[in-house]
């Protein structure tokens, strides 16, 4: 695209926040003296030292309004605080100037998306200032990957350890908070000093545009007394299912060089995008490449000159990072980092605050593609035990599984209290959370993967006429109160008729189903008995639903969504690695066989890596079972095998489960004889 230029052939430039982050740019047109010439600036601050002296015969202004009222630069460069990023690129490209705007380019995503009508409107070409854009290291790391140097990518890592002083958040009004005067800011690590990271693993990750993003998960912390986060770990899942993390912090021991890593099934490709350093290494050896880079203001003059079909870094290919920039936005504020888990330094740097190994984790982030949380991260949310089920009264006795709060799970998981660990009474291990296969798998537990449009059970959303697909629609169960505290004995069963005791427990707790919104969409009243038995103990799980909404809530599944078959959603049970499984009921045995039956009751007997065990589970309210042996061991009742339960407001339905926990593998007499007495 051609633009007009000051009648000797170069481009007028003006530049706003001369006196801040514009002075960057004044020195960018330094080197452009043949193709550009600096108009004007902008900044209600006097211009002083350096950028008095690039400042030339350029008249300087109080605000753009009034360069503007007096002159039409062809670029306007905008280098202003955050919030008046958007204000101040309409204002320019309505005035017809093209724009190199600082990152982020907007403080949200409805703000974006109003700049993109705004420049479709007026035809204005708008650069967003990521200059690692403009390197030629994509391209390499493209021709590496296309030409399978690293086998097939199975996700994109980045790392940031930078350390900041006390003084940076003292640099201005508006620096480290999440909002200022009512408007958004949102000046953290993950949207403003390590933003680049964040966009150089997005493109790597093929996610420009914001449709090439499916999910984002923002875990925000900090450290210093501000109100944004400054040690933060983000998971994005883009459109194609490629995982993508990033473990940043500004409160390191020593600043590092960030990086992003790619990975793939042979190899891995390490980029440094601030030296423009590649780093490629197989199992046959590694070779290095150094890439070159061309600015952001001279890659946006040359495309205005005609030289360029587009520009580096267009404000459309900002999409995806603007989609994890609402993420940050609109995430709770963020954690504290407790005092304990941090020193503070007087140095060169200045006075700041150093997080206890962060480097490692925020390194462990980048590897393994997960969050601080998921990883266990000191200072990230971790389980907590709400009841530990014990069979006896006895000092000391052993306990046979942990009631948990949920919230030490990812949020694209659903977090949800559940049971784990699960044991026999011999201590072999019969459940198991988080799983590789299926992160979302959480123990012994009740979730729905559709509570009116809200994913409750967590992973990707099956969608009818679509699939699976990963969404921004992850809902939690949280753990609001007890009815009954948790104790040694059932109020309406503390003795038998004879006026003995009976060993085992009983608790009763209030639950709250919430949507991605975090709104209240079920209430469930959950009660847990359990007890000692011949071979083993028993457990009776009951779950009481009641519709908190105005409004006909459908609770579905997969099944109920077109998946044939795929019914899940309801009580299930996850178990650890088993072999030689032998599921049945009654009158069917075989994963096939018994998946999608109706039976009173169903019995698993397997070998796990602790021994063998059987688990015998009963259930009258006539739902089908669920069964996966061959994908994964897991077994559960479907509540909606293949249509919705519509449940109207205030109304409830109810489930009841009785299992018996053995040691060995039972016959099918004796299952059978278990399942008459439970």
């Amino acid at each position: 695209m051609q633009a007009t230029d000051d009648g000797d052939g170069r481009l007028r430039v003006a530049v706003v926040g001369a006196m801040g982050f514009g002075a960057f740019h004044l020195r960018a047109l330094q080197d452009l003296t043949d193709t550009a010439v600096l108009t004007a600036v902008v900044d209600p601050r006097p211009a002083a030292g350096e950028v008095l002296e690039m400042l030339g015969r350029a008249p300087q202004y109080a605000s753009l309004t009034d360069l503007l009222a007096e002159q039409r630069p062809d670029i306007v460069v905008i280098a202003s605080p955050i919030p008046t990023h958007a204000p101040l690129a309409e204002e320019a490209m309505r005035a017809g100037c093209h724009l190199l705007l600082e990152k982020p380019p907007t403080a949200s995503l409805a703000e974006y998306e109003n700049l993109l009508a705004v420049a479709q409107e007026t035809g204005r070409v708008v650069q967003v200032g990521f200059q690692a854009d403009g390197s030629s290291a994509y391209d390499a790391i493209a021709a590496a990957v296309a030409a399978g140097e690293i086998g097939e990518v199975r996700g994109v890592g980045a790392v940031g350890t930078w350390v900041r002083a006390t003084s940076y958040f003292a640099r201005a009004p508006w620096a480290g908070r999440r909002r200022l005067d009512g408007v958004d800011v949102v000046d953290g690590v993950v949207t403003n000093p390590l933003a680049h990271a964040v966009q150089a693993a997005l493109r790597l990750a093929g996610a420009r545009r914001a449709e090439d993003v499916a999910a984002v998960e923002a875990e925000l912390f900090r450290a210093n007394d501000i109100e944004a986060d400054d040690t933060s770990s983000i998971r994005i899942i883009t459109a194609t299912a490629l995982p993508v993390a990033v473990g940043l912090t500004l409160c390191a021991a020593a600043h590092s060089e960030p990086r992003v890593i790619v990975h793939g099934s042979a190899g891995r490709i390490v980029y440094w995008y601030k030296t423009d350093r590649i780093e490629i290494s197989t199992a046959r050896g590694s070779r290095s490449l150094t890439a070159t880079s061309t600015g952001a203001l001279a890659d946006l003059v040359a495309h205005l000159r005609g030289d360029t079909a587009e520009p580096a870094s267009p404000l459309t290919h900002a999409g995806a990072f603007m989609r994890v920039m609402e993420a940050v936005r609109t995430a709770p504020e963020p954690a504290t980092i407790p005092a304990r888990l941090t020193t503070w330094h007087e140095d060169e740097v200045g006075r700041h605050v150093v997080v206890d190994d962060v480097e490692a984790w925020c390194e462990r982030v980048a590897e393994s593609l997960r969050t601080f949380t998921t990883l266990g991260a000191p200072w990230a949310p971790r389980h907590s035990t709400l009841a530990t089920l014990r069979l006896s009264e006895t000092t000391g006795a052993p306990e046979v599984a942990r009631y948990v709060d949920g919230a030490g799970t990812s949020a694209l998981d659903s977090p949800r209290p559940h049971l784990h660990p699960v044991r026999t009474t011999a201590g072999v291990l019969v459940s198991a959370v988080a799983p590789a296969d299926h992160t979302w798998h959480a123990g012994v537990g009740m979730a729905v993967q559709d509570v009116g449009g809200h994913n409750l059970w967590g992973g990707r959303t099956y969608v009818r006429g679509s699939g699976y697909m990963w969404r921004d629609d992850h809902g939690r169960i949280t753990h609001e109160q007890w009815r009954a505290t948790p104790g040694q004995a059932h109020p309406t069963e503390s003795g038998d008729e004879h006026g003995e005791h009976r060993d085992g427990g009983y608790m009763e707790a209030e639950l709250a189903w919430r949507g991605h919104d975090g709104s209240v969409l079920l209430t469930e009243i959950r009660t847990l008995t359990w007890g000692p038995e011949e071979r083993g103990w028993r457990l009776e799980w009951t779950s009481a639903l009641t519709n908190a909404t105005t409004d006909t809530l459908a609770l579905g599944s997969p099944g109920s969504n077109g998946r044939v078959g795929g019914g899940y959603g309801g009580f299930f049970w996850r178990l650890p690695a088993c072999s030689d499984v032998d599921v049945r009921t009654a009158q069917a045995r075989g994963e096939e066989a018994v998946h999608g039956t109706v039976a009173p009751w169903l019995a698993w007997s397997a070998t796990t890596a602790e021994g063998d065990v059987t688990l015998v589970i009963t259930s009258d309210d006539g739902d089908p079972w669920f069964v996966r042996v061959a994908g994964y061991p897991g077994f559960g009742s479907s509540l909606a095998w293949s249509e919705a339960i519509q449940l109207a407001p205030a109304t409830s339905i109810s489930r009841r489960f009785r299992i018996f926990i053995a040691d060995g593998r039972l016959t099918d007499d004796e299952a059978a004889e278990v399942a008459a007495r439970l």
